[in-house]
Parts: structure tokens; C-alpha cells; sequence
């Protein structure tokens, strides 16, 4: 992840994996070779580590123990999350997010971080280090790094500027005219939108496609561009000249080191246009290659909407031959869009996330996801399935399990969780992807994670929207918290011999 060049990817050494999986010895594991496809839970365990050289039947082997997922993690990183998400669940989560609003959207000397550095300081090494990856090229290497090192196969990383509006200023951005800049014949204030808006966006987006390794993502977030970006994408025009030059290089370097690009989604009041430019570029660099996306749309399954514009895409992937790249997520943005265009409980929210999963995964239509008028073909399509619903993960595996079984066809498929959060889905997902390694039988999951990166002032609204995602989610937080405070009192005992060490 250096921030010029290609690097190839290194996988976890095998002295990592040796001690990750509890220091299996060689004769332990050749006494074992007849249960290799056994599942997760069975398959590692601190008694093989003291398997008898003798001969022993399956009836005198002493039960196995299934290794947690949050195992894998450091402790600086369980007990981080723990404070994190007891907040969160808990009556210091509203004072808590006051504060951070606050600070997400303050100029001054005392309660911007970018000019109090003991603020600073306080917030990097808190939320900061939970959420994000770094401030530099070094920051970022060594966080990545480290994530592969647990048994990820890459990252999706983003650059942290953006803007985000509440409803108010996003209905007076459909109703002004001030953001067309390039064409208003104000040579001055295009000038200024171009050098202090277009050019550092582009130029940080362009600096994390060369942070990042191929088989990496990218998130690509438009808004970050400033208000020539947002006056385009509210019209639903195509991108101003200069805004289409700093797209085009950014589109053309990731396809050159092979890496992949998320056009994230945003809010209603410019999706219309995102959603044209991300046909627009995925038209132009989806077909080079059969079978293979570089540019992925983002399609948000709380929106009622969802279905019949994906069903869409893929009508349009099938007529102009090109491979549909879809990132498939809940949604981040429902305290900002307007509420009927959401479903109106949380259970036809799960179905519809659900059921567009199955039907991407077995590349037919079903009954949320239907064909578009005149539509029976389902064109090849790339897939990120980012979420941190266990429920809808283990559906998915199982669908997938099965075709690998019987020798079916797998459509390219990775799963994303967002740094610092689902800890307990994530994990899981390595470590049946290190048990299921080399097998032909059964799917080897591909675990990402999604984090940003910039200076502690960039990353605040994002950071502010983290959180407010953890308000909305009380219940998976819970969940969450409950899986540390397991993981920390297993380590506890196991440190005083009553448990096994992992």
C-alpha cells in the first residue's frame, strides 16, 4: 500500500496462521486429515494442540472447542469497541453525539481538532483510531497491514471529505442556480470552485488509489467535490469539464492498478444524477474486460425504490454488454431522506436486502427483484454485499455453500463490514475463510473492511454519521457489546487457566 508504484499483496505468513489457529502441530493435523471439511466450529481447537501421538478413536478424542471469532482480535481493539458500543447503547450516546455535532461543524480555536491539538489528540486516539486509518500514507499502510495480517483479503478505502445536508439545504439546492460555476460566464468563481473544491478532491482520491493494492476498492464519494458537483448532480446533468477530467484520471488509474471503484450512494436530492453517472462510467470501463467490474454502483435496500432501479441497471448492463458492478447495502441516510421513500419497518427493509442478495448470487429474478419490461436475461454482475445483519450474512453463505457443493456456477462475490463496527460478522468471516482455504466443496468467504482516510477535522462527519448509524441501530449494538464483554471475561479466565488459550 505504498503511494506510488505496485506492490503485490501478501498474504498472512504461515507462522501467523500457525499461531492464529492455536498452534496445530503437524502430526495433530495429519491425525485430523479425514475431518478437513468439517466446519469452522470444529476444526481448531487448544486440545489438537496436545493431540497423542498414539492411535485414538473418535470415542476417547476429547471434545473440541470452537475458536471465537473475536479471538483473532487484539485486546487494545476489544476493549476500544466495548467503551465504544456501551456508549452507544446506552443514555451518554445523545449528550455524546450533541458533542460531536458540534464538533464535526466548528471553525474556532477551542472546538475544531484541525486547531486544538489536545482535541485532537483526544479524538484520534479514541473514535479516530476505531473508524478511520490514518492521516498519511504510513497511517494507512500500517492499518492495512494489520487487517491483512488477521486473515482480510483487502479494503475498501475511502477518502474522508464530504458534504452532507440536511433536508432543508437539500431542497434549496434543487431550487439554486449558484453552484453552476463553470458555465455562469464567472471565470473567477469557477476558477476558485476548481482550485479549492475539484482539484483537492480529486487529487486525495487519486492519492488513495495509489495507497491501495490491486484487488483493492476504492469508495468514490461525488459531494466530496464541492458545490459544482452538487449543482450537477441535482439537475442530473453530466459532470462540468473540469469535474469530468478529475473523474476520467481517477477512473483510469484504478483500472490501471487493477483496482475497483464504489460510487458511494448519498442522499435523494443527488442520487438521480449519481446513479446516471455511475451508468455512464460503468458503460465505459465495465466492457473492456468480459466478466469483470472496475466500477460498481451503490444500491441502498432501504429505499422502496431499490428494486425496479437496480432491475434497470441490469437491463441496461444486458443491452450494452457490460458487467453490472453492484455494492449492495441498507442505506446510511435516514435521518436526512425523506421518509416515505423508505420502507416503512425494519423487517420489509431485511426482506428486500435479502432477496436482492439471493437473486444477484443465483443471477435470477425473484419475486422483490424483478425484470424490467421485456427483461429475461440476467447479465454477469460483481457484487459487494456490505452489511452488518449476521442473519443475512448466514443466508447468503448457505446459498452459496450449496452451489459450491454441487459444483454450480459462483458469481464474484465479497463481503464488507465498516472498520470498527460487526467486529463479531466480520471475524467470523475470516475465520471460515481460513478454515475453508483449499477446498473445492464449499465457499471461501472474502472478507473487506470499509475505512477512511484524512486529517481528524476531514474525518469528523463521517465520523458523526458512524455514530448516528449506532443510534439507529440500538439493538445490533447491543448485540455487539454483549459479544465483547463475552470476549474480554474468556480471556480474563482463560488467563488464570480456566479456559483455552487461542
Amino acid at each position: 500500500c505504498h503511494s506510488s508504484g505496485t506492490s503485490p499483496r501478501q498474504s498472512p505468513s504461515p507462522s501467523h496462521n500457525k499461531q492464529a489457529a492455536g498452534n496445530v502441530s503437524a502430526s495433530a493435523a495429519a491425525s485430523t486429515s479425514a475431518s478437513a471439511s468439517a466446519s469452522e466450529s470444529d476444526l481448531v481447537s487448544h486440545h489438537l494442540a496436545a493431540a497423542p501421538t498414539t492411535p485414538t478413536t473418535l470415542a476417547t478424542m476429547p471434545p473440541r472447542v470452537p475458536i471465537p471469532p473475536l479471538s483473532i482480535l487484539p485486546l487494545t481493539s476489544i476493549v476500544r469497541t466495548w467503551v465504544i458500543t456501551t456508549i452507544s447503547s446506552t443514555r451518554l450516546l445523545t449528550p455524546s453525539l450533541a458533542a460531536l455535532s458540534i464538533i464535526a461543524h466548528a471553525q474556532g480555536p477551542i472546538l475544531s481538532p484541525e486547531r486544538n491539538r489536545y482535541l485532537r489528540y483526544l479524538i484520534k486516539k479514541t473514535i479516530y483510531k476505531q473508524f478511520c486509518a490514518g492521516e498519511n500514507d504510513a497511517e494507512v499502510k500500517q492499518t492495512v497491514d494489520g487487517l491483512l495480517k488477521l486473515g482480510y483479503k483487502g479494503v475498501i478505502l475511502g477518502y474522508a471529505k464530504e458534504v452532507v445536508m440536511n433536508e432543508s439545504q437539500a431542497g434549496k439546492l434543487n431550487e439554486s442556480h449558484a453552484g453552476k460555476l463553470e458555465s455562469s460566464g464567472d471565470n473567477d468563481a469557477a476558477k476558485a470552485c476548481i482550485r479549492n473544491e475539484i482539484n483537492p478532491w480529486a487529487q486525495g482520491t487519486l492519492r488513495t488509489v495509489q495507497m491501495t493494492s490491486p484487488g483493492d476498492f476504492v469508495g468514490l464519494k461525488f459531494t466530496g467535490a464541492g458545490s459544482q458537483a452538487l449543482f450537477d448532480l441535482s439537475k442530473k446533468t453530466g459532470p462540468s469539464a473540469a469535474l469530468k477530467e478529475a473523474i476520467d484520471s481517477i477512473c483510469d488509474l484504478a483500472a490501471a492498478r487493477d483496482v475497483r471503484l464504489l460510487f458511494d450512494a448519498e442522499q435523494q436530492a443527488v442520487q438521480a444524477g449519481i446513479d446516471a453517472w455511475t451508468l455512464r462510467y460503468m458503460r465505459e470501463y465495465n466492457g473492456k474486460t468480459p466478466g469483470k467490474a472496475v466500477v460498481y454502483g451503490t444500491y441502498q435496500a432501504y429505499l422502496k425504490a431499490t428494486p425496479s432501479i437496480l432491475a434497470s441497471h441490469l437491463a441496461a448492463a444486458r443491452k450494452d454488454g457490460f458487467t453490472l458492478g453492484v455494492k449492495l447495502v441498507r442505506g446510511a441516510y435516514l435521518g436526512s431522506d425523506p421518509r416515505h421513500l423508505i420502507h416503512d419497518t425494519k423487517a420489509e427493509t431485511d426482506d428486500c436486502y435479502d432477496s436482492i442478495s439471493a437473486s444477484l448470487a443465483r443471477r435470477s429474478y425473484g419475486s422483490v427483484l424483478k425484470p424490467a419490461p421485456g427483461e429475461t436475461e440476467f447479465p454477469p454482475v460483481d457484487v459487494v454485499l456490505a452489511g452488518h445483519n449476521h442473519t443475512s450474512v448466514r443466508k447468503i453463505r448457505a446459498l452459496r455453500d450449496e452451489q459450491a457443493k454441487n459444483g454450480g456456477e459462483q458469481i464474484d462475490l465479497v463481503y464488507a463490514q465498516l472498520q470498527g463496527m460487526a467486529d463479531e460478522v466480520s471475524c467470523d468471516l475470516v475465520l471460515a475463510g481460513r478454515v475453508n482455504a483449499g477446498e473445492t466443496k464449499v465457499d471461501i468467504p472474502k472478507a473487506y473492511k470499509y475505512l477512511v482516510w484524512g486529517t481528524t477535522g476531514e474525518c469528523m462527519k463521517y465520523l458523526l454519521r458512524r455514530a448516528q448509524e449506532n443510534k439507529d441501530a440500538v439493538q445490533r449494538t447491543r448485540d455487539g457489546r454483549k459479544a465483547h464483554t463475552a470476549e474480554v471475561w474468556r480471556r480474563i479466565k482463560a488467563t488464570f487457566g480456566f479456559g483455552p488459550r487461542f
